[in-house]
């Protein structure tokens, strides 16, 4: 385990504590041992709709990835293809459900939408280090955040036609989770309704996926320009960070 925090925590969660029941499932991890998880827990953000700031982080993350294509489609980088293979592993088809980054590179050339302050800038991470990141609203959570295989039952909150709805995964595929349900859909394909990070967001959860080569060091790197991205947007934020891989280190 390799858990870290900005600064001595103050008043709010005690985000090393909570960071510190987080698990990957061994399951998960004989799917893909080559996996780890970058975990990023931060209270104090400051919320609100997209500004000047954020769109100055994205648009400058879109010209990085702009650049990481070259001309080529996403699933042709080896980034992508590599999640596209763990998709298949458990049963999901990619060109249906598709990796969060590889969605995000497709509608890049009109641009990404401008969703809200904190959403902005963990799109633009994804984008410019080609990896799947994911924001959670961590006033939500209940009990701790892990990666396993669905039994099927659990429950994922959604909308359907507008309206709040309730669905299951499919048995085997593998979900984020918490006591309550299901948090993040086919690793890092749709995130619940529940969870999500809204324009009143303080206290969030941030998961960066990693395969291959980029598990390690690449994960860092990604994770310190989130961290500096988010606290040039809220300067008295902290942050606790954790590195955690299927064996439990």
């Amino acid at each position: 385990m390799n858990t870290s925090a900005s600064h001595p925590a103050g008043p709010g969660p005690d985000l090393p504590a909570w960071l510190a029941t987080a698990r990957v499932s061994d399951e998960v991890g004989a799917l893909r041992p080559d996996y780890a998880a970058l975990l990023i827990a931060a209270d104090g953000l400051c919320p609100g709709p997209s500004d000047e700031a954020s769109e100055a982080i994205l648009a400058a993350a879109e010209v990085r990835a702009a650049k990481h294509l070259a001309g080529s489609r996403p699933e042709d980088l080896p980034e992508v293809a590599q999640w596209r293979e763990a998709f298949r592993g458990f049963g999901a088809k990619p060109q249906r459900t598709r990796p969060s980054v590889e969605a995000l590179l497709r509608r890049l050339e009109p641009g990404l939408p401008r969703i809200d302050r904190i959403t902005d800038v963990y799109n633009a991470l994804s984008i410019a280090f080609l990896l799947p990141v994911g924001g959670e609203d961590l006033a939500h959570y209940t009990g701790p955040a892990r990666l396993v295989r669905a039994a099927g039952d659990e429950d994922f909150d959604t909308f359907a036609a507008g309206q709040p709805a309730v669905e299951h995964p499919e048995p085997g595929e593998v979900i984020w989770r918490d006591d309550r349900g299901v948090t993040c859909r086919r690793w890092n394909w749709r995130q619940c309704a529940r969870t999500r990070i809204t324009a009143t967001t303080t206290t969030a959860l941030f998961v960066l996926d990693g395969l291959g080569a980029l598990a390690t060091g690449g994960l860092r790197a990604a994770a310190a320009e989130l961290t500096a991205s988010l606290a040039r947007l809220s300067p008295e934020a902290r942050f606790a960070s954790r590195l955690i891989r299927p064996d439990g280190t």
